[in-house]
């Protein structure tokens, strides 16, 4: 008997402790637009997550994905909100440009929880509250990169880019890409500038929505279909990638390049040019360890590649993955292109440079401030498709 009560106080003492150890726990919580397994801009948030909560002590993290019209018709960003706090998060990453209003909305009315949103700039204008952050990795780089590729590629001249909706950040990203192209194109192979067809076409929302957005799918296969060889996407998603390696095996010499995820090449390896991808870790663990400590400061963060390793996991916020479709002399051109980056020998953003209507973007010499690129008004003259919605 006296052995059987011991035995039982000692699991009721470790019950204890472990209950009172969890209770103990920072909690940080994460609102996923798609699918937390998208392979796309959703996993590389949801596995970054992960990391920090495994590389930080006392850390746990928890998150609700699908966050979307469609997939959550009706439900409002504050509702998840409450649901996390409730669940004990102190602080809440929204990942999604679209949940702007939402999550300030959820920061007003819980002052004593800190929050950050993904792509946003309310803590740049000052709209937001006090609590309320923003985060992005400078993917800039990484579209200039898969640009650049894309026209070493190319055996038409002809490169197709995927857009999701337009806003100023989708239209900075493909004016980037489209940049890294033309370089490419002009002072490394050294072809006429009108010989290269660099042409968006948007499906309407950050992947596919049936009934809402245009099929990314079908999208991507028209670009290969009008001739067309290498798809830039800049959706979640992996669609273009998809799309390729079934025409790849058809023995099309076609190619493309997805986005945001590091390990988004394995879903047609042989198709795949290389991958521009976020990695969220350090940004993550920045304002986890911030809200952890009760030293919270309100910052917006565009956070920089970090140029002696641009891979480096634990540096660089944004990177990109040479794909098994790259040749060999195009990884090498590729890694001069990123010296030159790093060192400020090339600069892209630097006029003359005109927008799709022919007015000035940047006069000649001028040099683009980061509000200018961040505030990208319209495509540039060169560039093929809408720079607004109809």
């Amino acid at each position: 008997m006296k052995k059987l009560l011991n035995t039982f106080f000692l699991l009721a003492f470790s019950l204890f402790f472990v209950t009172s150890a969890q209770a103990k726990d920072f909690i940080f919580g994460v609102l996923l637009v798609g699918p937390y397994n998208d392979h796309g801009w959703s996993q590389a948030h949801y596995e970054a997550a992960k990391e920090v909560e495994k590389e930080l002590k006392g850390v746990k993290m928890i998150y609700i994905d699908k966050v979307n019209p469609a997939d959550r018709p009706g439900i409002t960003i504050p509702e998840l909100v409450d649901d996390l706090i409730d669940k004990g998060a102190k602080l809440i990453i929204a990942n999604s440009d679209d949940m702007k209003d939402g999550i300030k909305e959820a920061a007003l009315e819980h002052p004593d929880i800190y929050f950050v949103h993904i792509s946003g700039d309310d803590a740049l204008t000052g709209k937001a509250p006090k609590n309320l952050s923003n985060l992005m990795g400078k993917m800039i780089y990484g579209k200039m990169m898969a640009g650049f590729v894309a026209a070493m590629t190319t055996k038409t001249g002809k490169i197709g880019y995927l857009g999701p909706l337009i806003n100023d950040e989708t239209r900075r990203l493909a004016v980037s890409a489209y940049l890294g192209a033309r370089y490419a194109w002009v002072n490394v192979l050294h072809k006429n500038p009108s010989k290269l067809h660099f042409r968006v076409n948007w499906i309407g929302f950050w992947f596919n929505i049936p009934g809402v957005t245009a099929d990314p799918t079908q999208v991507s296969q028209n670009f290969f279909d009008n001739g067309y060889d290498v798809v830039i996407s800049g959706i979640d998603t992996t669609e273009a990638l998809v799309v390729a390696g079934q025409l790849r095996k058809q023995g099309k010499k076609v190619w493309a390049i997805p986005y945001d995820y590091k390990g988004a090449c394995s879903i047609a390896p042989d198709a795949c040019l290389g991958v521009p991808y976020f990695n969220w870790k350090p940004g993550y663990k920045h304002f986890v360890e911030m809200a952890k400590s009760g030293h919270w400061k309100q910052e917006w963060l565009w956070m920089e590649p970090y140029w002696k390793n641009i891979n480096d996991p634990d540096r660089s916020a944004v990177g990109f993955i040479p794909g098994p479709a790259m040749k060999p002399e195009v990884k090498r051109a590729l890694n001069n292109f990123i010296k030159g980056l790093a060192s400020g020998k090339i600069q892209l953003f630097k006029g003359p440079l005109y927008y799709q209507d022919g007015s000035i973007f940047l006069k000649p010499g001028q040099v683009a401030s980061e509000k200018q690129i961040w505030y990208m008004k319209q495509l540039l003259k060169g560039m093929e498709g809408q720079s607004a919605s109809k």
